[in-house]
């Protein structure tokens, strides 16, 4: 049993690294477009521009943190759903700076990451009831936000390696 745990601790410890790193990366790739190609480059005819995808990711770690602190507060919590589409008109994401935007959620990924740095091995084996996925653990909670943040990495590349027309 000890060396599941220590393996589980070490896939935990990789994942913090990893959520620092994606937020790291996503600044790389920020530094060299302007607020017009931020605005007007889409995924797509009908697809978020990357100022949106920023602002979404930003707005999404507070999700996924307020789910984790339900989790920690109480007993198998159900998890609320979200819809990220009324979120973007809602939360004007076109409309914001994508820097400003980045920032902010570089400023939330740090307390995120100190967020499960402080976690005691009891609170590690709080769970709750994802509205999509189910069941669900701290460090499912964790590893969905690395896996979220590739995915929107990977949109945001496409985006901007998209040909011109």
């Amino acid at each position: 049993m000890q060396r599941a745990v220590t393996v589980l601790g070490q896939v935990r410890r990789r994942e913090l690294v990893q959520m620092r790193l994606s937020c790291e990366i996503l600044g790389h790739i920020l530094q060299g477009i302007t607020r017009e190609q931020a605005a007007d480059l889409r995924d797509g005819a009908a697809g978020w521009s990357v100022v949106e995808v920023v602002c979404h990711l930003r707005d999404f770690d507070a999700v996924f943190l307020g789910r984790a602190k339900m989790m920690l507060a109480q007993d198998y919590p159900q998890l609320p759903a979200y819809d990220h589409e009324a979120m973007a008109v809602e939360g004007g994401y076109q409309q914001q700076d994508v820097m400003a935007a980045y920032e902010q959620l570089r400023n939330s990924r740090a307390g995120f990451i100190e967020f499960f740095k402080a976690l005691s091995d009891a609170e590690w084996e709080r769970g709750g009831l994802h509205p999509e996925k189910g069941g669900f653990t701290m460090t499912d909670a964790l590893m969905q936000v690395g896996l979220h943040d590739l995915d929107h990495l990977e949109q945001i590349t496409r985006i901007l390696t998209q040909p011109a027309g």
